[in-house]
């Protein structure tokens, strides 16, 4: 009975299917007529929405805030490399200092911040680079892992 009943409803479907499929279909979006769009009647023209394709991200490096270049030049400053007052500006004195700084620690010195630069200021932070990320140790996932081992055996 409950063969016979499947087998209905599956045939009830396919033919339902099958005229939503053979139905004659409309066109989505009008046609356009070969003439150049016309004003409106309060006399402006039609503005054309940019697409989301158009924001793309920029290649390259973005500069960081003007905070945190400060910190930057204080870490700089307080290793000997910067000399000045920290302004908040990424200029040709602090990537000359940030040169500088990476040179006397064994970085490539490109005068470009990158993560073991920002790790050697003392601005980066700590696990950057180093591994992948892993979950938390709770206290229920060590009690249940001598639990499963004992089940395998």
């Amino acid at each position: 009975m409950r063969l016979r009943t499947s087998i209905i409803v599956g045939l009830a479907l396919l033919l339902t299917g099958a005229t939503v499929w053979s139905a004659p279909s409309t066109p989505s979006k009008p046609t356009r007529s070969a003439s150049k769009p016309k004003a409106s009647a309060a006399g402006k023209a039609r503005v054309k929405k940019s697409s989301k394709h158009s924001k793309r991200r920029q290649p390259g490096q973005k500069a960081p805030a003007p905070e945190r270049i400060s910190e930057i030049q204080q870490a700089l400053a307080k290793d000997g490399s910067f000399n000045g007052s920290p302004n908040g500006k990424w200029d040709d004195s602090t990537v000359e200092a940030t040169r500088k700084f990476q040179a006397s620690h064994g970085l490539n010195a490109s005068g470009r911040l990158d993560a073991p630069t920002l790790q050697k200021l003392g601005l980066g932070s700590q696990t950057a680079g180093v591994a992948a990320p892993m979950p938390p140790i709770t206290s229920s996932s060590i009690a249940t892992r001598p639990a499963q081992a004992a089940q395998r055996q």
